[in-house]
């Protein structure tokens, strides 16, 4: 899906990391809330409380679970699950576009 309809976008961004990461919170009929977002080039540390579908729009990134030995690749087309009430890393090594969707 390159577009979403009929939603209400919060104008106020999520700014993390210096500004090194923001986005914008999406907001469905249904309930269910996304973020757009975009990530510059670093190695970020990110908790969560729901569970999270991360999906790469462009660019790329190496992730892990806090406390895993392997570093997983994703890029552009590609996405991730991360677990309700975890922490997780990511090494960005460009521009990266994403939407993370908050499953409930």
């Amino acid at each position: 899906m390159s577009e979403f309809s009929n939603v209400t976008v919060i104008k106020k961004a999520n700014i993390y990391f210096e500004g090194k990461v923001a986005s914008h919170t999406v907001l469905f009929p249904d309930g269910s809330k996304k973020t757009l977002g975009v990530m510059q080039a670093g190695d970020y540390e990110f908790s969560t409380g729901a569970a999270e579908i991360m999906e790469i729009l462009s660019g790329e990134l190496e992730w892990q679970m806090k406390g895993d030995n392997d570093w997983k690749r994703v890029v552009g087309g590609e996405s991730f699950n991360v677990p309700a009430n975890s922490v997780f890393l990511m090494k960005v090594p460009v521009v990266t576009d994403y939407c993370c969707s908050f499953v409930s």
